[in-house]
């Protein structure tokens, strides 16, 4: 079979000179990710918003266009106000989404409810619509994160908005698929169906997703740390001494290590998930349900692990919607080695002002 080979030109384009990588709808219509025909359709739709999410924040006219649409006036202050683009995106996968008719429940990161869409649609979607997204004018990476359920049929007898709560509210190690799409250089869709974790490829010419990163498995070793080191000082004894140890050296794996950190999650998570090393955010910060469990997901498909700090992510019942918790993300050495110092997760969060 003929490699597969990528392109990158000035347009940022992504060429597949041969198509021995085969496409995402390929992939999982074939039978190699071992999915039905009801979760590909909904993958096509999946695609087809961030199809058109990543066109929307590579554009600078429509950027700029939305950019003046923050309000001015009085309702809600602070770092968590949903940005014009976030909003945008949000109403992109919402409407794939429903178009579908394979979706029972949207719960987004920008809704303060799930939406309950069809009673008959056998499939729960969680997720961020764009994650990064007050990066956007320095042109950081940003993504989409996404998780897929069953829908639990033992709730249909309850009212649409608490069974839409409760549907939304199941553990990560009920994911039957997870996903991120990043949108830098290259828009790069990576899922999970179970069975490993795989990264497809836009190729702007045609339009499709074309696997280029098959069975990707995380390192067990890096040499890379990714953390806000300017909260070094607020951090617990044993995560300062975590750094200190492995940026010196002297921790189990004999190299020292260096901090890259873009804050923007999907982009730190997926250079670790390439190159290995740890991701973390050691407060009380991101999401359980849109953000911890989907990435949870795919880094343990790839060998890697998931915590809290304290517990395997997959394993923690949600109890809130919009529920934070701490965040770590890795090589599985990598991460035995930072559990092992115990007193990771920051609980005295002083507030930072951006």
């Amino acid at each position: 079979m003929a490699s597969t080979k990528i392109r990158c030109s000035s347009s940022d384009s992504v060429g597949i000179t041969s198509g021995g990588g085969g496409t995402l709808t390929e992939f999982m219509a074939k039978g190699r990710a071992s999915v039905g025909d009801d979760l590909t359709i909904l993958f096509a739709h999946l695609q087809q918003a961030c199809k058109r999410i990543s066109s929307v924040v590579a554009s600078p006219s429509i950027a700029a266009d939305l950019a003046g649409l923050t309000s001015s006036g009085g309702g809600s202050t602070g770092r968590d106000v949903p940005k014009p683009l976030d909003l945008v995106s949000n109403d992109i996968i919402l409407s794939s989404l429903k178009n579908s008719g394979k979706v029972a429940v949207v719960a987004s990161e920008e809704d303060d409810a799930p939406v309950w869409m069809t009673d008959d649609g056998p499939f729960v979607v969680v997720t961020d619509p764009l994650d990064g997204s007050r990066n956007i004018d320095a042109s950081i990476p940003t993504g989409t994160i996404f998780g897929v359920y069953n829908r639990l049929v033992e709730l249909d007898h309850l009212p649409a908005e608490e069974k839409a709560l409760l549907n939304s509210l199941q553990t990560g190690a009920r994911l039957v698929a997870a996903g991120y799409v990043l949108y830098s250089s290259a828009t790069i869709l990576c899922a999970s169906f179970g069975s490993g974790t795989h990264a497809f490829t836009l190729d702007r010419s045609t339009g499709e997703f074309f696997l280029t990163h098959r069975d990707i498995k995380i390192p067990s070793r890096g040499q890379i740390y990714s953390v806000n080191d300017a909260r070094y000082f607020d951090w617990p004894e044993g995560l300062r001494r975590y750094i200190d140890t492995v940026r010196q050296g002297k921790g189990r794996f004999p190299k020292k290590y260096s901090a890259r950190y873009i804050c923007s999650l999907v982009a730190d998570f997926h250079r670790t998930l390439i190159y290995g090393g740890v991701v973390m955010n050691p407060r009380d910060h991101l999401r359980l349900v849109y953000e911890a469990n989907p990435l949870s997901f795919l880094v343990e498909q790839a060998g890697g692990k998931g915590s809290d700090g304290k517990c395997r992510i997959l394993s923690i019942q949600p109890v809130e919607l919009h529920q934070r918790l701490p965040l770590f993300l890795g090589s599985l050495e990598d991460m035995e080695e930072l559990e092992s110092y115990e007193d990771i997760q920051q609980k005295i969060n002083p507030g930072y002002d951006v």
